[in-house]
């Protein structure tokens, strides 16, 4: 373990600015739990390539450590909160309500918060800190929040030879702890009372009510653009009962692989394909039809940008086009509304939708062109 210790005190100290001794210390926890999990490997003792193995791990724990420490302490909080977000969506709303995204993100929010304390409870735990252990450099910080999101995948064994990732068996578990729902009069509750019969549960509630309506919180900072599109594609799919879509899409923010999104939806090879078509068709009219502002804000090919077309790119493209759709580009760029486009060039709204669709497409394709030397990719 010599060896594996020099070899991350070494990778630390060339790829971060971190002192020394702060890159010591964050060597010798990772070394030992390399070693610990060796040990403890009946299939890693089996295999008689003990020190490929521990070579391996290593690798995979300093890039992950890195990996957060790159981000930065921003960033790398919301990388962290949307990947654990993203594996305890379908699980964390309770079973017998039907909740929109902004209603299950309030819990997921509620939930992660007590993830994050049990992580760096089992954090010092595992690495022999004090209770009073606090990350207080970038690369601690990293350290932690590699720690857990491998902490949170990790396999627990359940009966019947199955298994289940942590966290997704924590936010069950959460769920099925939420009490249920209690109506509240809007009304009374802007009023600020309650009649005398109110059972006092009832009137806590509306108390609450009152405080959320008359609160004058700030917008939140650190909520980024993904965040945005995720949360208005997710909110796209369950007004359409799309939930199977919603389902495969929060799957996929996880980059499982095929074979495991069939396991845990269900799916034969074939009804997965199918899904994933679906998908693709309602995630193509989201990005080019019902939120393609805030989709091309976020991929930084607005308008103001030409679509993300390069000059002779943008010229061809303004070539190709007919005096109708050359004056509905500009109308666009002066961000007229569709109803007042629509008066102007003497069409319907419908009409005027159609055919930006189809200029956003041509430029969607000539981006790609640029980028991969070949026309659109058929994948997602």
């Amino acid at each position: 373990m010599e060896a594996i210790f020099q070899l991350l005190l070494d990778e630390l100290k060339l790829s971060t600015n971190a002192s020394e001794q702060n890159c010591l210390d964050v060597s010798d926890r990772l070394a030992k739990e390399v070693a610990r999990i060796c040990v403890e490997s009946k299939r890693i003792q089996a295999s008689g390539e003990i020190d490929t193995w521990a070579t391996a791990l290593a690798r995979h724990r300093l890039q992950q450590c890195l990996h957060y420490y790159k981000l930065g302490s921003k960033r790398g909080r919301v990388e962290l909160h949307s990947t654990l977000s993203a594996i305890v969506y379908r699980y964390i709303t309770p079973p017998q309500t039907q909740s929109s995204y902004q209603a299950r993100l309030t819990l997921i929010e509620d939930f992660l918060q007590s993830f994050y304390m049990e992580a760096l409870n089992a954090f010092r735990r595992e690495t022999q800190l004090p209770v009073t252990y606090q990350p207080r450099t970038l690369l601690q910080l990293a350290e932690y929040m590699a720690f857990t999101e491998r902490y949170g995948k990790r396999r627990i064994p359940l009966p019947g030879r199955r298994n289940q990732q942590l966290i997704i068996l924590r936010a069950q578990t959460f769920s099925q702890q939420q009490p249920l729902e209690t109506l509240v009069d809007i009304e009374r509750a802007a009023d600020g009372g309650s009649s005398e019969g109110d059972s006092q549960w009832t009137a806590a509630s509306m108390q609450q009510v009152r405080e959320q309506m008359v609160a004058q919180e700030p917008e939140p900072t650190e909520d980024s653009l993904r965040q945005a599109v995720v949360a208005e594609l997710m909110t796209y799919l369950e007004e359409r009962k799309q939930t199977d879509c919603a389902d495969y899409f929060a799957l996929r923010l996880q980059d499982l692989p095929a074979n495991e999104i069939e396991v845990i939806l269900g799916l034969t090879p074939r009804q997965r394909d199918y899904l994933q078509q679906r998908f693709k068709y309602h995630l193509i009219r989201f990005a080019l039809s019902h939120r393609w502002e805030l989709v091309h804000q976020w991929l930084e090919v607005d308008l103001e940008r030409n679509l993300g077309l390069t000059l002779q790119q943008w010229q061809t493209f303004q070539a190709q086009l007919d005096p109708q759709q050359t004056e509905l580009l500009q109308l666009k760029r002066k961000q007229l509304t569709d109803a007042a486009i629509a008066q102007s060039i003497g069409c319907t709204i419908t009409q005027v939708r159609k055919q930006w669709f189809k200029l956003l497409e041509q430029a969607w394709e000539m981006r790609n062109y640029l980028v991969s030397g070949q026309s659109a990719s058929s994948d997602e």
